[in-house]
């Protein structure tokens, strides 16, 4: 393979004229041995591990660009960014050298995705810590991370006061006794708040 045009971007990444085939783009980060250097207009390619390594370095960039746009749109997680790219068929060897490049320029960040998801919630759903922790668990967020997402969320609200308004949400829709108590718990309550809030509610309505 001939290198015809070498054009570099503002992104970091390379647009790669080859003097045959396809237009490709790849960034130095990418490649494993081959010296960035030595990827010029006029420059030749011809052994195969050469060529492996650079096909490998445009496939990890195609998906670079496809998870940007997915960025784009709002903040992900990588669990879930990389089940949507599977979906979309690329290969996880990709998938992983694309994360770990958006990783490491904070692009992509488990960290702040559980910020943004735990305050998303905030308006339409009344969930307590438990549960909160499960949902973030069930996205591959990492329990320290997803701890200090929730310590910071819990400063920020109070979860007594979300409880009340579960406490009152569930009422409303006719749940009482035990099955209130549970319905509580399952929103992610302990069972001593639930009790608590139920015996404050409860004693408040009665005077």
């Amino acid at each position: 393979m001939i290198i015809k045009k070498f054009e570099p971007t503002s992104t970091g990444l390379c647009k790669i004229t080859p003097d045959q085939g396809a237009i490709f783009y790849l960034r130095k980060e990418y490649l494993l041995t081959i010296d960035f250097d030595s990827i010029y207009a006029g420059a030749e390619f011809e052994t195969e591990e050469e060529l492996s390594e650079i096909l490998d370095a445009g496939l990890a960039a195609v998906v670079e660009l496809k998870a940007i746009t997915y960025l784009a749109r709002c903040e992900q997680c990588r669990f879930n960014l990389t089940n949507k790219l599977v979906q979309k068929g690329y290969e996880k060897k990709y998938i992983q050298m694309a994360l770990d490049f958006l990783e490491s320029k904070n692009l992509l960040s488990d960290s702040r995705f559980a910020t943004a998801w735990l305050n998303s919630r905030r308006t339409n759903h009344y969930e307590g810590r438990t549960r909160l922790l499960a949902e973030l668990s069930s996205r591959g967020i990492g329990r320290e991370e997803a701890a200090a997402a929730l310590n910071e969320f819990f400063s920020e609200n109070d979860e007594e006061e979300i409880c009340r308004k579960a406490y009152k949400k569930l009422l409303k829709s006719g749940k009482r006794d035990e099955k209130l108590v549970n319905a509580m718990i399952k929103a992610g309550f302990s069972y001593k708040m639930v009790k608590n809030i139920i015996s404050e509610e409860e004693t408040t309505h009665e005077n």
